[in-house]
């Protein structure tokens, strides 16, 4: 048994039931840790399993961000679904997480009141090297991303693409009042349901 593990007794016995089963039963969600190939499997498959029924379901954002195009596989499967999502900052909504925050549907976008929101270019991880045709190509494809990515972030937040242009220019880290003035979420609350 984890740390993490509920007991529960009925007429059987004692089950021991991991909190994120629990969870999931609840229609719950946790998009945490790093963004990678992983946790947008992990994601598209508790998030087929709870579109088999018509009900809400909430998604709660803490991460630093990652990959992004793990990110954008996360991003497609909750703009795909037809149920109602809530979607919680709770700590961290940065990088491709501060995205994901976005890109829920408004008026159920939350943050808690010491969250915190970051946004900005798309980085590029490691060196690039090889002939100058292949740097150029590299160069070309990253740019083709961060439109992308800069203009999910403007048709969620409502904002221009020389708007996103300019916020995403430098690590831009927002309050949660700024991420709600800002467009990324819609209220602020104070607990989780």
């Amino acid at each position: 048994m984890s740390d993490f593990d509920i007991l529960r007794e009925d007429s059987n016995g004692v089950s021991i039931i991991p909190i994120d089963a629990q969870l999931l039963s609840d229609r719950k969600i946790y998009i945490d840790g790093i963004i990678d190939s992983q946790m947008a499997i992990d994601f598209s498959k508790k998030m087929m399993y709870l579109m088999r029924e018509d009900e809400p379901i909430d998604i709660y954002i803490s991460s630093m961000g990652g990959e992004v195009n793990a990110g954008l596989c996360i991003y497609d499967i909750i703009q795909s679904c037809s149920n109602d999502i809530n979607m919680y900052c709770v700590g961290n909504a940065c990088s491709m997480a501060a995205v994901l925050l976005a890109s829920g549907q408004k008026g159920r976008r939350y943050i808690l009141p010491h969250s915190k929101v970051m946004v900005h270019e798309v980085l590029v991880n490691g060196g690039i090297g090889g002939s100058a045709t292949s740097i150029s190509e590299i160069s070309k494809s990253i740019l083709g991303t961060r439109d992308i990515v800069n203009g999910i972030l403007a048709e969620h937040t409502g904002k221009s693409i020389k708007e996103i242009n300019k916020a995403t220019s430098f690590d831009n880290y927002m309050t949660a009042e700024e991420a709600v003035k800002f467009g990324i979420c819609d209220e602020i609350v104070n607990g989780l349901n």
